[in-house]
């Protein structure tokens, strides 16, 4: 999917730039870019996934904290 970004009337080429960085913030494309900057294993990613997953579930396994 291609981002664009159209001029709005008296808007200079940085505020257009700062449009086009937001919205390739909000689609996830930057985070997506640097993930994918350098070349992970699958075996590295299923056990960072597990990882995370580990912690979440610890999270969620607290509950509330009653003192």
């Amino acid at each position: 999917m291609a981002i664009r970004i159209k001029a709005r009337g008296g808007e200079t080429a940085e505020q257009m730039l700062r449009r086009f960085k937001k919205l390739c913030e909000k689609e996830g494309l930057t985070k997506d870019i640097k993930k994918r900057q350098y070349y992970e294993k699958p075996s590295e990613r299923r056990r960072r996934d597990l990882r995370r997953k580990v912690v979440r579930v610890a999270r969620e396994g607290m509950g509330p904290m009653v003192r």
